[in-house]
């Protein structure tokens, strides 16, 4: 315990600290880490802590940054209106989807959340009059300009997006060590016993659908302002899977672990693809042996996983 609160104590200081004494390059690498970091810690409630593999979570996330996009540029709707905008958007989605989901378990749950993605990364490609088709949006304001800050650059968006970012952590932290999380953690044990013990494990299992969905279209809406374009990449199976990835990887149920697993991906995607074209051949070798020597996660490694 106490070499893992050593361990957060540096990685808060590196994302606190870090930026001040780098280049451009390396605040945009630690920006696409703070929110993709964001994204993988949504669903974490999901996959870690109610046990349900989700292989359509990037849809919230992709659909949120497009609210964005289209508000901004397409009706030219002010700050507010455009972030509050796409994070009703991406949760009414996962409100709509969740109710679907949610009556399945393993499997079932992985292929219908697959199938439902997939659908809507198909609408994002041929919706062309809204969404752009395979060109994307372009043109989305940055954040600075469009909410008026009297400062700018890639070091202010950084810390805008770490705020926000550890702000929506201390509220998932909170929720998954309070009563409800705890039914979810039980619910992951054994959803029959809990079942017969009165609970309604069908809203729990919900509600943290919709509340992972919720999480990641804040996340959607800092990627939509720090890329100033959105495409239908954003929502296909490439994306969740690489999502799915960070949490596994970095350790379910720890909410820590998968930004340590985005910050994994995050830097061999920018850095082992200058070197070489087979980055993905790297990332499948580091994914396992990070298997065979950490089953439960990086975060995980050396302790026992607390349920």
């Amino acid at each position: 315990m106490e070499g893992r609160r050593a361990v957060s104590a540096v990685l808060a200081l590196a994302f606190l600290i870090g930026p001040l004494v780098l280049s451009s390059y390396w605040i945009g690498l630690l920006t696409q880490v703070v929110i993709l970091g964001l994204l993988a810690m949504s669903l974490d409630i999901l996959l870690g802590y109610a046990g349900l593999p989700s292989l359509g979570h990037a849809a919230f996330f992709g659909v949120a940054a497009y609210a964005v996009a289209v508000l901004s540029t397409g009706y030219d709707a002010g700050f507010w209106t455009c972030v509050i905008g796409g994070i009703l958007i991406g949760t009414a989605l996962s409100a709509a989807l969740g109710a679907i989901v949610s009556h399945v378990r393993d499997v079932y749950f992985l292929m219908i959340t697959l199938a439902l993605g997939m659908v809507l990364w198909g609408l994002s490609y041929r919706w062309i009059p809204v969404t752009g088709g395979d060109n994307g949006i372009s043109g989305i304001p940055s954040l600075e300009s469009h909410a008026g800050l009297p400062v700018s650059g890639p070091l202010v968006f950084y810390y805008v997006s770490l705020l926000v970012a550890a702000g929506c952590a201390a509220m998932m932290a909170r929720l998954v060590r309070s009563s409800f999380g705890l039914t979810l953690r039980a619910i992951r044990e054994n959803e029959p016993r809990m079942k017969s013990l009165g609970f309604n494990t069908w809203l729990h299992c919900y509600l943290a659908y919709v509340i992972a969905g919720l999480f990641a279209s804040v996340a959607g809406v800092l990627w939509a302002y720090y890329n100033g374009f959105v495409s239908p990449t954003y929502l296909d199976l490439t994306a969740s899977s690489e999502l799915f990835l960070m949490v596994t990887l970095g350790g379910p149920a720890t909410l820590a672990g998968p930004v340590v697993g985005a910050g994994l991906i995050v830097l061999l995607k920018n850095v082992m693809s200058a070197y070489t074209a087979r980055w993905l051949l790297v990332l499948g070798m580091v994914y396992i042996v990070a298997v065979l020597t950490a089953p439960q996660g990086l975060w995980n490694l050396g302790h026992r996983r607390r349920t």
